[in-house]
């Protein structure tokens, strides 16, 4: 079986994602998780470049990485310096790291425009940047950026940034789509005549995706016999980004027949891919192929009817296999198999000419036509199902709640809740303020419970959208219109979402909150009530 490593540049190239920002720390822990996933290289950053950077590679060395050697990152020297006195290439050796990555301009506009050289100073810049770090290092990466429109532009000048590079020393010559804009077609031409200009150079292959090619750019050229493949986790970088490794090491593995990082690693890909994305604090993007929350999720009747009997009728690979799961969704598209399906999840084993499958089914239909959204609030859904199922336990009742907005002397806006609940045979009577009137009402009803049920300490909202449901208005649109509110929560296990509707946006979130609270209340509960494996007609309120 053929092999390629992986060169993970999420540290360096990654960060120069907008919204993104690592500290020491952050990247500490990335590239120790990068190292359990099986990575082969790790760049660490550009340790002349900036403080963050040079402690990463001073506080890494007190970590013992099985798999991964971290690489550092650099440019060729300044043209008005000799290589031995560039403080940059002095920066990379005084890091201690066993592998060098050296950057370099190949593209003839960037020399003469950019760099402001000529191009055979750029050479001499090439070649003796690469020479003075060759002895110093156990491996040494040439990183030729801008390649392919360098090569489009002059071919001849080119190839021979790439022989200089070869001669001085450097074990990879990575071939960098810097602009993200070169189609498959002339990428594999380019390649296959580079082989041919220096046969038997190991090749590597740095993809951009600013025409959302740089996976299958990044596949296209191991196919072609590159040796190396570079990019991120989930794709973060400049611009659009880098080439994703979470989907080009799945495709290696599995479409191509090329061994990185090895099936039992493979299965950590999806969790390595959510801890990348709450280190770095941004949402995961729930569409990502292989491990998005949707690559394996389920929402047409028909599609669903077919996946319970074969998940591959509409699945590509097996989603264990990188960690993930299927999913079903419930929609207005929703037929019985999606509610026999989440039924069996729930340790239901309905029949499908039950009554209560076809109730549930009509109820679901009737308030997604008024904008619920149960696919994505699956929490709330969960909540539905019991209840049809018939579970009439209540952790506490609505007495009533009040809502108030004000402005104090500083003239900032305030609000104020006020919320009477009867829980466990008692009236519990609170009122808070907050940021805006979800957040009192949340903290307000929080205060009432949180003596009563205390694990509700352990909760946070995480996540908060409200959205006018023109679809479902009839009263001719704008303020008269039904809102739909999402609400996402979490505690140290789990996250979950709910949604309320109405044409009241307090009313709407005060639904959604209501769910989040018996959600979490619910999975709490040791005495609660169906336990796994029950059937519906033997189900009886505990």
């Amino acid at each position: 079986m053929r092999k390629a490593s992986i060169y993970d540049t999420t540290l360096r190239d990654g960060t120069q994602a907008e919204e993104l920002h690592l500290t020491t720390e952050d990247k500490i822990r990335i590239a120790c998780k990068l190292d359990e996933l099986g990575i082969h290289y790790i760049e660490g950053g550009w340790p002349g470049s900036n403080p963050t950077d040079k402690l990463f590679f001073k506080e890494i060395k007190n970590y013992n990485l099985k798999n991964a050697k971290v690489a550092a990152f650099g440019s060729t020297h300044n043209s008005k310096t000799a290589p031995d006195s560039d403080p940059n290439l002095r920066a990379i050796l005084d890091s201690g790291v066993e592998v060098a990555t050296i950057f370099g301009k190949t593209w003839d506009f960037h020399v003469t425009h950019a760099l402001r050289v000529t191009l055979p100073r750029n050479l001499e810049l090439i070649s003796g940047s690469l020479a003075a770090l060759r002895p110093g290092v156990r491996e040494l990466f040439y990183d030729a950026e801008h390649f392919f429109d360098g090569f489009k532009a002059n071919p001849e000048y080119a190839l021979s940034c790439l022989k200089a590079a070869q001669k001085a020393g450097a074990d990879v010559l990575v071939l960098c789509d810097t602009n993200g804009g070169t189609m498959t077609d002339e990428l594999a031409r380019i390649i296959v005549q580079v082989q041919s200009a220096l046969p038997g150079a190991a090749l590597g292959i740095h993809t951009h995706n600013d025409a959302e090619l740089a996976v299958a750019n990044s596949l296209e050229a191991v196919r072609l016999g590159a040796v190396q493949v570079q990019g991120t986790i989930n794709g973060y970088g400049e611009r659009c980004g880098n080439a994703n490794l979470c989907s080009i090491i799945p495709s290696l593995e599995l479409k191509l027949g090329v061994s990185c990082i090895g099936a039992e690693n493979l299965e950590k890909l999806t969790r390595m891919a959510n801890y990348v994305a709450e280190t770095v604090n941004l949402r995961p993007f729930p569409r990502q192929p292989y491990v998005g929350g949707s690559a394996f999720a389920h929402k047409g009747g028909v599609h669903v009817s077919a996946v319970v009997k074969n998940p591959e009728t509409y699945e590509h690979i097996r989603p264990e296999l990188v960690g993930n799961v299927n999913r079903i969704l419930l929609s207005d598209l929703a037929g019985r198999s999606n509610i026999l399906f989440k039924a069996k999840q729930y340790g239901y084993d309905l029949d499908k000419d039950d009554p209560a499958v076809m109730d549930l089914l009509a109820e679901l239909k009737r308030r997604e036509t008024m904008g619920y959204e149960y696919s994505v609030a699956e929490a709330s859904y969960e909540i539905l199902f019991f209840r049809m199922m018939g579970w009439s336990k209540r952790y506490f009742q609505l007495v009533n709640y009040r809502v108030l907005d004000a402005v104090n002397e500083e003239k900032e806006p305030f609000s104020e809740a006020t919320v009477m609940l009867q829980v466990r045979g008692d009236v519990a009577h609170t009122a808070a303020t907050g940021r805006g009137p979800v957040n009192a009402l949340d903290v307000a009803l929080r205060r009432a419970l949180e003596p009563s049920y205390p694990t509700l300490a352990q909760m946070r909202l995480l996540d908060f959208k409200v959205r006018v449901m023109s679809i479902a208005n009839k009263d001719g649109g704008g303020t008269a219109s039904f809102v739909r509110v999402l609400i996402e929560s979490g505690d140290k296990r789990d996250r979950w979402t709910t949604v309320g509707v109405s044409h009241n946006i307090i009313e709407a979130s005060w639904q959604a909150l209501v769910d989040s609270i018996n959600y979490k209340l619910f999975k709490d509960d040791p005495q609660k009530w169906p336990q796994p494996g029950g059937k519906h007609d033997k189900a009886k309120q505990g």
